[in-house]
């Protein structure tokens, strides 16, 4: 359904830089939405409905468009209404209309069914034309926070390295150009070494040929981890402090597995100080590709026979972790879970600050479902937060955790199964 034909903008954002306007969102058979066309304003949107009704799928679509990736579905056959799935030819489709600096974007992702295996293939299109969904990237540029995402400081590395890969690629097309090629050439890596492991041979010129390959990405992934950790820590830091009354400093510190300003002294020493390096981290006011390169290098080099022993590839960033700290004390192991949250709520929050500094423009805010996550102090500093951002979309199961104001100011919507209906008096003029 047409939930409205011309949603006027909520007029509560500042006007320091460009938003970026999801101005429609159109799904058919994605997830639980049969077909739904979305007419989305500026300002503060909120969504409105019981659990399983179809909140979540709404923000992941956003995302999905904004990405060419879910944030929760394991394959994209997931995305596929069931209902559809014993047709002839099932298919399912996301479409959005993003206006950013007077200039409207029309993206939409088409999942079509692969022959004989079950699965789905994605065709990707930029104003009706095909495009490689890296291509993108950084049209629609989006900070989700998630009930997961609250488990941000406590949860695995893979967590932490996908929170800061997703938002670097938003921000710099080269950084996820370079880590797509990380990741192919690490496969490439670990095949040899495996094969090598099993069968012997010599080493020596066919992993030098891909250990410069890796490096040749991989630097460039390591120097960008350490800007955006130093940049998130300036912002979270400040954030922090209003969350937790000002009585608590956040510290982000990257963890490397191998550290990237430094050489190895030896081949026969070359993780002298990994564990180290896992507790403190290191924190470069500036690291260049250059450096971090000529690092890389001389670690893999220097810990090749482990390499070798182990079959894989024993460091790099595809082993990097994030830290978070008050003052020395390490949150994950140390923290409480109110702690935690704070941290993952000033992280994300920060997020926001720099993208929006370093783009020019103002990303879409999506909080799904986390003020039930969230104590009263810190419920009431993300409300005082999202009048501020251009466009924010966010879901509930209870109108109550919303002040007043911002009800009265905000596109309120009900979801319920699938279908969106605008909430009648909600504050927001339609025209």
């Amino acid at each position: 359904m047409r939930a409205s034909s011309n949603p006027c903008p909520n007029s509560s954002a500042p006007t320091t830089s460009d938003p970026v306007h999801l101005r429609h969102l159109s799904l058919t058979n994605f997830r639980n939405y049969s077909r739904l066309e979305l007419d989305l304003p500026l300002g503060v949107t909120i969504i409105q409905g019981q659990n399983a009704q179809g909140k979540s799928n709404l923000l992941e679509a956003i995302v999905f468009l904004a990405t060419g990736k879910s944030p929760r579905a394991g394959s994209d056959s997931e995305l596929v209404n069931w209902l559809v799935r014993d047709e002839p030819y099932p298919f399912a489709r996301a479409a959005a209309e993003v206006v950013r600096a007077s200039r409207t974007e029309q993206i939409d992702i088409t999942l079509l069914p692969n022959k004989g295996n079950g699965r789905f293939r994605k065709q990707v299109r930029i104003h009706g034309v095909n495009k490689r969904a890296m291509d993108l990237v950084g049209i629609m540029l989006t900070v989700l926070f998630r009930p997961e995402d609250v488990d941000l400081v406590s949860g695995s590395p893979s967590q932490r390295r996908r929170y800061l890969d997703i938002a670097l690629c938003q921000m710099e097309p080269a950084y996820c150009r370079a880590l797509s090629h990380y990741q192919k050439v690490l496969a490439q890596r670990n095949a040899l070494l495996r094969n090598l492991a099993e069968r012997g041979g010599d080493a020596g010129d066919q992993l030098r040929y891909w250990d410069e390959k890796l490096v040749e990405s991989g630097s460039l992934v390591v120097a960008r981890r350490q800007w955006l950790i130093n940049e998130l820590e300036k912002e979270a830091a400040l954030i922090h402090l209003d969350l937790s009354g000002g009585v608590e400093r956040l510290h982000l510190r990257y963890l490397p597995s191998f550290d990237p300003g430094q050489q190895p002294a030896s081949a026969r020493t070359p993780y002298p100080s990994t564990q180290v390096l896992r507790e403190r981290g290191v924190a470069y006011a500036e690291l260049s590709v250059d450096q971090a390169r000529a690092s890389f290098l001389a670690h893999l080099y220097a810990g090749r026979s482990r390499d070798l022993a182990a079959g894989m590839t024993l460091i790099g960033p595809h082993r990097d972790d994030l830290g978070f700290y008050l003052g020395e004390r390490n949150l994950r192991t140390y923290g409480s879970r109110g702690q935690q949250r704070t941290a993952a709520l000033a992280s994300k929050l920060a997020e926001v600050a720099i993208m929006t500094r370093v783009s020019g423009e103002s990303p879409i805010l999506l909080l799904d479902d986390v003020m039930s996550e969230l104590d009263a102090t810190r419920r009431r500093m993300l409300l005082e937060v999202i009048p501020t951002v251009k466009q924010a979309i966010v879901t509930t199961t209870d109108w109550d955790y919303f002040s007043d104001d911002i009800l009265t100011r905000a596109y309120r919507l009900h979801v319920h199964e699938g279908q969106i209906d605008e909430v009648e008096n909600a504050g927001t003029q339609m025209g």
